[in-house]
């Protein structure tokens, strides 16, 4: 068991699956009468209310039996694997659910960080001076025969000499979208050019792009 499982457990759980292993592997041969409470307790440095517990574990699971004047016998090797089976299959399932919590955790921190880079960037491009270029926002109509087809296959800056800083969709904004990006319906698109160009990029959006039909049709012969 690792060590940050063996931490998280009962001192009384800890012990039965000690013992449990021993059995299972043979180091305690089945029909060996267990050492006393007292003695236990001393060994495992623990009360010997706390042996009674994991005496009480090992009784349940017919590991041990526990018998008043007699002592703790040992019953089966078979039971103590099965023991140790079920226990390492808990605390696997413990140790995964904890593992896919962190991720959730990490993932969330980098969602907020890529907010917060995005937001500045935004400010940057939205500060207005003269030596900076504010961007425009233009939206892509809901039948526009672009919708569906990447940045590049349209080739949007060449046809048009605009510039695709960024993308807003609905709540987040995607930054800086490569040439596989696809258009979708309701995106807004946050641009970069002149008047011309600003113009140019409207009417493109209603425009068939023969040009990108003619790269899937190359890229469907290749």
């Amino acid at each position: 068991m690792s060590n940050d499982t063996a931490h998280d457990m009962p001192r009384y759980l800890r012990i039965a699956v000690d013992i449990a292993e021993r059995i299972a592997t043979g180091e305690i041969e089945p029909g060996t009468r267990l050492k006393g409470r007292s003695v236990l307790s001393s060994e495992f440095h623990v009360s010997p209310e706390t042996i009674r517990r994991a005496m009480a574990i090992l009784s349940d699971m017919n590991v041990v039996k526990v018998s008043a004047g007699s002592g703790i016998r040992v019953l089966g090797q078979d039971q103590a694997i099965q023991f140790v089976r079920n226990y390492r299959s808990s605390a696997s399932v413990k140790e995964m659910r904890a593992e896919l919590y962190n991720r959730f955790d990490q993932a969330h921190k980098l969602q907020e960080e890529i907010r917060q880079l995005s937001d500045k960037l935004l400010e940057h491009y939205q500060y207005r001076r003269g030596d900076l270029i504010v961007p425009v926002e233009i939206a892509v109509p809901d039948d526009s025969p672009l919708v569906g087809l990447s940045i590049g296959q349209c080739q949007v800056w060449l046809r048009t000499g605009a510039t695709i800083i960024g993308v807003v969709q609905k709540n987040k904004v995607i930054v800086s979208p490569g040439p596989y990006y696809e258009f979708t319906a309701d995106d807004k698109l946050l641009v970069v050019g002149d008047e011309d160009v600003i113009d140019r990029m409207r009417r493109f959006l209603t425009e068939t792009p023969e040009s990108a039909h003619a790269t899937d049709a190359k890229i469907s012969e290749n």
